[in-house]
């Protein structure tokens, strides 16, 4: 069969192509942009991908379109599409027919640490064995792909709570119908699909209404507005961490101590930094476990763990001075990101920052912004020409320690000039940033 997927760039729908092309079909795909690590999976797959969404595209007629929610009515090949009756169906949708049924699904969902705890668990369970399918939003560094098929009924999901399609305006998770779901944390986001945070609490809510009885929901104990969701009502075995009588973590050099209602269970090395991540990784093991993982195979497991692309990840050095890149892109997300760097050792830290998030170009989160970056010695702000509030009124309250740009080669020039050897360069940005990572570090080597 041939897959055509309007789209296809996105973490989300390369994912779909990877395992659509894994099962046998022909894939081809058509999108605006692409860049790394999507763009480059795809080539390595021998996907092709053709720019922008021309209706020659589609001729000749492939067998399905599968439709990405980027795309909007207006697009020339969905029209294209529509006009001929060209078969079509929403990502989630074909996943749901053609991988997830009949399987026990693991899925995770939350406003923050869905790629990084979808990439744990699945190491956990093939780790221990389990040969799990996956759909990560990222590239996990211990597969090396975003997406595959998998050897057993296990497959583990990163269950977005963003909008299907254009056609179809139910969160993406519903389609899942896991049997194990990660309720990791809860936020207001995606202010362009939803009017406020009960609506986006309705949501989850109707996430756990699909799991079954048998099933399990590993809830964070310390978030109240999951606690506000299940008062909703609830027909599931709840587990929780963050919390006394479930999964906690406790302080420790290198990682953290481990316990399980109540009980000490053990030293866990982990290569993540933050408290964050030890709530990310303290949901994941509850879901292995959930699946008959033993608490001392997880332990074992997460000292070979290795995160995904663009998670606080180290890309180069240039004249004693590091840059990082990270997706980053909503308050709590930037501040905990800053704060986990801090952790790691000394050296400032100089964060640079591009609000490209729909969220944030909106203006949603602009009043919270100042403080998510107070974390950080100085910040470099690139205020994007569609960017709807004005930045640098915003950013007031930090005083001199905040510098924004409307033009980003004048931003990598700044930043390059202010660096100095024992720095650590903090870019965080949920697109390609126009290249700003390889840009400061040639600019660094020059320098």
């Amino acid at each position: 069969m041939h897959i055509h997927i309007l789209g296809i760039c996105g973490t989300f729908m390369a994912g779909i192509a990877a395992l659509a092309r894994e099962a046998g079909h022909r894939v081809t795909g058509s999108d605006a942009a692409a860049w790394p690590p999507m763009s480059t999976q795809l080539e390595a797959l021998g996907i092709e991908v053709m720019s922008g969404y021309a209706v020659e595209h589609l001729q000749p007629a492939p067998d399905m379109i599968v439709v990405g929610n980027v795309v909007t009515r207006g697009n020339p090949a969905m029209e294209y599409a529509l006009d001929a009756g060209l078969p079509y169906t929403s990502g989630p949708q074909w996943l749901a027919e053609h991988v997830l049924r009949g399987r026990h699904v693991l899925a995770i969902a939350g406003t923050h640490g869905k790629t990084t705890t979808t990439s744990i668990l699945a190491w956990l369970l093939d780790h221990a064995g389990l040969r799990p399918g996956f759909l990560v939003g990222g590239v996990p560094q211990n597969f090396g792909v975003s997406a595959r098929l998998g050897e057993s009924p296990y497959f583990v999901i990163e269950a977005d709570e963003y909008d299907t399609a254009f056609f179809d305006k139910r969160s993406k998770f519903v389609h899942y119908r896991p049997r194990t779901a990660i309720l990791n944390n809860l936020e207001y986001d995606h202010a362009d699909i939803f009017p406020d945070l009960a609506s986006i609490e309705r949501q989850f809510h109707h996430l756990v209404r699909t799991v079954p009885g048998s099933g399990r929901l590993i809830v964070n104990g310390a978030d109240a507005n999951l606690a506000r969701v299940l008062q909703q009502g609830c027909w599931t075995p709840v587990e929780y961490f963050d919390r006394e009588d479930g999964w906690q973590a406790g302080p420790a050099e290198g990682g953290f101590e481990l316990r399980y209602g109540g009980r000490a269970c053990g030293h866990v090395a982990s290569p993540l930094a933050g408290g964050h991540n030890h709530s990310n990784t303290l949901a994941a093991f509850a879901a292995a476990h959930h699946v008959g993982v033993p608490i001392e195979r997880l332990i074992e497991a997460m000292a070979g763990f290795r995160n995904v692309r663009r998670r606080l990840e180290r890309v180069g050095e240039a004249g004693g001075v590091s840059v990082y890149d990270d997706f980053a892109h909503h308050p709590t997300a930037i501040a905990v990101t800053i704060d986990a760097l801090r952790g790691r050792d000394a050296g400032r830290i100089l964060a640079v920052l591009e609000p490209r998030s729909n969220t944030m170009r909106l203006g949603t989160h602009a009043a919270a912004l100042a403080a998510s970056l107070s974390g950080a010695d100085i910040s470099y702000v690139y205020a994007r020409p569609d960017l709807g509030w004005d930045a640098a009124a915003a950013l007031a309250p930090l005083g001199g320690r905040v510098k924004v740009f409307q033009d980003l080669d004048v931003l990598v020039a700044a930043v390059t000039a202010e660096a100095r050897s024992g720095d650590r360069i903090l870019a965080m940005s949920n697109g390609d940033f126009g290249g700003v990572h390889t840009r400061l570090l040639r600019a660094l080597q020059q320098k």
